[in-house]
């Protein structure tokens, strides 16, 4: 039974990182639509993993003491979230308004570079990021001996890995749907409110 001392926290953070990650969000609603679009999908699932992978290792570590102790620095990340999420829901919501722009054939999305930054600006400019993965995965961490914290946050990061690279390219089998506008008007309008409403929540947070 000596491997239940590995299996035991693998499984355990692999279940509480994918039950943190699989929820509506801007970070999640950017990819689904980058895999829409057939767009840089590769490098951006491996931004968001490998980001998810240093922030989870920064926790188990122990970054999470550092940033709960420090309210100045998780209120100028809350505002600067805040400013980032408002913007990019307005720009959904005037893509949701001009369908000509959205249609799954034409290939004049964003740069590799516009892509990159904005999913790097989704992933560390989003406080609930820092709480999920810093703070909660760090200090549930702790509760494993030794080596088996590590073993605990592969766990986690294997979720994010399975679920970004699953939503990047599984994207893809609904290219049918979104080869009509009007499904493309819908996605849009979705994502502002939900870009609006994540803007607020942060706002809330903070005065």
């Amino acid at each position: 039974m000596a491997y239940l001392t590995y299996f035991a926290p693998l499984l355990q953070g692999f279940f509480l990182g994918a039950s943190l990650i699989i929820a509506i969000g801007a970070q999640n609603a950017f990819v689904l639509r980058l895999g829409l679009l057939r767009q840089h999908v590769l490098p951006v699932v491996l931004v968001c993993s490998f980001s998810d992978a240093l922030l989870i290792l920064a926790g188990v570590a122990g970054m999470g003491a550092l940033i709960k102790q420090s309210p100045v620095l998780l209120s100028v990340v809350s505002w600067a979230g805040f400013a980032f999420l408002a913007i990019y829901g307005l720009q959904a919501l005037r893509r949701a308004f001009k369908p000509s722009e959205m249609h799954v054939g034409k290939q004049n999305g964003i740069s590799l570079k516009q892509a990159l930054l904005t999913v790097l600006a989704f992933t560390y400019l989003n406080p609930h990021v820092y709480l999920d993965t810093v703070l909660l995965v760090g200090s549930l961490s702790a509760q494993w001996p030794g080596g088996q914290q590590w073993i605990f946050a592969l766990g986690a990061i294997s979720a994010s890995f399975v679920w970004f690279f699953a939503l990047g390219f599984g994207a893809r089998i609904l290219t049918p749907l979104f080869e009509k506008p009007m499904a493309w008007r819908i996605l849009d309008f979705l994502i502002g409110l939900v870009m609006f409403m994540l803007a607020w929540s942060l706002l809330k947070g903070v005065i």
